[in-house]
């Protein structure tokens, strides 16, 4: 549905994406983490066309986007900072997009009222607040209909009761007309909550990409007590981070699961747990691990 090719841009000397590869399926939610700067609204100004890369290729149903009306018409991208129309409001914007998306929904449009009541349709959309200039893009988008919705930090601004609307509405579409969603988003808890496939970006580069259940089947936590002193050297297991406290030595390690355990057993544990990770967990270990800067930011 989206394939992204050996993508470069570079911006006097700096090279924001590096030989960028990635895929999003049809039907799919795919998020996209990575630190400030790791180039992830680059790669969505490259996927709708908005920046030419220097090289590399974005297709979107097997057609290329570049310059390609055919290939974008079913496609909807909502950016972090939301341009409107000066005396646009939401009634004149839905007529301005029924005439871009000969699949609008008017019918879906007016349905939508309830969820969106505190928004009025006749007010120009400058004198609203950020969260309801989302909730009006979200709308509208919605209504386009979308096969690919392309979103960059989607709901900041957004109280966490239209946080939660927003994200069923969208989960509703996507199970409902297999729409492919593509999100880059700070908020990793929500993307735990929504996504299927996680791709992580550092310094213009995809680090990872797999489905969520692979990432967090293959890093983890474990609780290990022994013996004596810990006895595992260090070339046996693909060790993160470790931490002693008392008898309790606490790993994170990456590899397949039953792999780790049968290395771990042949040691004759007195203590041994897996504990689950969650998705930011991993992002801190995947991006520079416990003494990195990012850990340093993302840990209370």
């Amino acid at each position: 549905m989206i394939d992204v090719k050996n993508l470069t841009k570079t911006f006097d000397g700096f090279k924001a994406l590096d030989d960028v590869t990635l895929h999003v399926e049809k039907g799919s939610v795919y998020g996209l983490m990575g630190p400030n700067g790791a180039g992830k609204t680059t790669l969505l100004l490259n996927i709708v066309d908005t920046l030419i890369p220097d090289s590399g290729e974005v297709r979107l149903n097997n057609l290329p986007v570049r310059d390609n009306p055919e290939a974008k018409k079913n496609m909807v991208f909502i950016p972090d900072e939301v341009f409107y129309f000066a005396n646009s409001t939401p009634l004149s914007l839905m007529s301005y997009y029924k005439g871009i998306y000969p699949q609008f929904d008017t019918a879906l449009f007016f349905s939508l009222k309830d969820l969106f009541s505190e928004i009025n349709l006749a007010k120009p959309i400058r004198k609203m607040s950020k969260g309801m200039k989302k909730q009006v893009a979200f709308w509208i988008s919605i209504c386009c209909k979308p096969e690919i919705l392309i979103l960059d930090e989607p709901v900041d601004g957004l109280d966490p009761v239209m946080r939660h609307n927003i994200w069923q509405l969208l989960l509703s579409r996507i199970s409902a007309e297999k729409m492919t969603v593509l999100v880059s988003s700070h908020n990793l808890r929500e993307l735990e909550d929504v996504c299927d496939h996680i791709g992580i970006m550092d310094h213009g580069k995809i680090i990872l990409q797999e489905s969520l259940d692979e990432i967090q089947n293959n890093i983890f936590k474990v609780q290990l007590a022994f013996d004596g002193e810990f006895p595992i050297p260090e070339d046996e297991l693909n060790i993160k981070s470790r931490k002693q406290n008392g008898k309790i030595t606490e790993i994170i390690v990456s590899g397949n699961k039953n792999e780790t355990l049968d290395i771990i057993n042949k040691y004759n544990p007195l203590i041994c747990d897996i504990i689950p990770m969650t998705l930011e967990e991993i992002f801190i270990y995947e991006i520079g691990g416990q003494d990195s800067e990012i850990t340093k930011l993302l840990t209370p």
